[in-house]
């Protein structure tokens, strides 16, 4: 038997993890999954489950839908991915997180097994999530897909409801280098005769959807063509909260919603929510605009969910974002134009295999910026990283940690600035 700690170290240095090594770590492939699934009973078809793929806002998403089914009274599992601080973050029930005797049991169980399946830590941890649901006999889990779609170890369920929140640039070497090859990917979660939700309208690529769809029987739905948030605004206090209201068609739905998640560019993960919210009311549950409201409400409360906007520190504000990629750093930057300073403060690093000259141009060249990377083997270089930014335009030091890069900007700031913290999840989460 070994301990907790012990058992991380095993999942960590054993096991390929793509979050910390990058493709080197990517399956082509589910046989692991399902040969680990076989070896567990296949929990995975013991209870109803709700798939949740996309780009960007499927965190988000899938945190909300969780809140959503727990004001509900159901018991509610969540599977999302990565994690910030914790690894037991990933797994949680009602917002609890997997307690260190039920990870070490797993791998202690089944670590000879292991040895013969090679299973990767993600395929591992999905396992480890179905065994620990259908053991602790949730009525309902949210299943955040890893990495696109097709191929992703989760992929072996048939959902309620399918859920893709948007396409944009991503994992390119993965999954393809134009928006619709990497739509075919995210597409792969649909199943047959399993109805299909589609976070957002996005012309070019809606096709690939439908066509998908349509070949497996299912019915299709876009969220944004259904309901719609007006009134849009924030609170005054530190944090902040978005309110808006919602509109199915152009009738009222919810007046004055509130949302922790403070980021304008919620509101369309909030319409996703909604609309899945419908969906599964049609596939047998019961789901009030009450229960909504108070999911919504309680999102961060009920499930833990951290760095989406997130108030890190105020006298100067400093604001820290998941936001990563080229569509997740553009809707951060707007939030940023949007939030009263003078000069902004900006904390930034990346992993090495993103696209990052196009981040790099799409970032304001009048900021003071704090280059560093994240203590994994995939952060770039913070000296490198720096270098690419100065043929850019864009002028800052390196430092030695992320913790060290945010005491330098917080120092030089002053009182009416803003310091944000972002480039990278993994950056995010050593700051939170």
């Amino acid at each position: 038997m070994i301990g907790y700690q012990e058992t991380l170290d095993y999942l960590y240095a054993q096991l390929p993890m793509y979050q910390r090594i990058g493709v080197a770590a990517y399956k082509a492939d589910l046989e692991n999954t399902i040969a680990l699934c076989n070896l567990l009973g296949n929990p995975q078809n013991f209870f109803p489950t709700v798939h949740v793929a996309g780009t960007n806002g499927k965190g988000s998403v899938s945190h909300m839908l969780a809140s959503i089914l727990q004001a509900c009274g159901l018991k509610t599992g969540l599977y999302t991915s990565p994690h910030l601080k914790d690894f037991r973050e990933r797994i949680r029930v009602n917002g609890q997180m997997v307690g260190e005797d039920e990870v070490t049991g797993f791998v202690n169980r089944y670590r000879s097994d292991f040895e013969v399946i090679r299973p990767s830590f993600f395929e591992m941890t999905v396992g480890l999530t179905f065994d620990y649901f259908r053991r602790q006999k949730v009525d309902i889990a949210v299943i955040e897909v890893g990495l696109g779609g097709r191929l992703d170890s989760t992929n072996i369920i048939t959902p309620l409801l399918s859920v893709i929140t948007n396409i944009s640039f991503d994992h390119m070497q993965l999954l393809g280098d134009t928006l619709e090859k990497i739509a075919a990917e995210k597409a792969g979660i649909i199943k047959r005769d399993v109805p299909v939700l589609i976070g957002e309208t996005q012309p070019g690529i809606d096709s690939v959807f439908i066509r998908t769809a349509m070949a497996k029987g299912n019915r299709i739905t876009f969220a944004d063509k259904l309901f719609h948030a007006k009134n849009i605004q924030h609170t005054t206090n530190h944090p902040k909260q978005l309110v808006m209201d919602i509109c199915r068609q152009d009738v009222p739905f919810l007046k004055r919603l509130v949302s922790p998640l403070a980021g304008n560019y919620q509101q369309k993960n909030i319409i996703t929510a909604i609309a899945a919210c419908e969906q599964l009311n049609g596939e047998g549950l019961q789901i009030s605009p009450s229960s909504i409201r108070a999911g919504i409400r309680d999102v961060t409360i009920n499930t833990g969910l951290a760095g989406r906007w997130q108030l890190l520190g105020t006298d100067p504000l400093t604001i820290c974002d998941t936001g990563h990629n080229e569509a997740g750093i553009g809707e951060v930057l707007q939030q940023i134009d949007q939030t009263p300073h003078q000069r902004l403060h900006f904390v930034f690093g990346v992993v090495n295999d993103k696209s990052i000259t196009a981040i790099l141009k799409l970032l304001p060249k009048d900021a003071t910026y704090y280059f560093c990377k994240a203590d994994i083997p995939r952060g770039l270089d913070a000296a490198e990283l720096q270098s690419l930014a100065r043929t850019e335009g864009m002028e800052g030091d390196h430092y030695n940690s992320v913790k060290t890069a945010l005491e330098a900007a917080r120092s030089a700031a002053s009182p009416e600035d803003l310091v944000f913290v972002g480039g990278s999840t993994f950056i995010v989460a050593e700051v939170v």
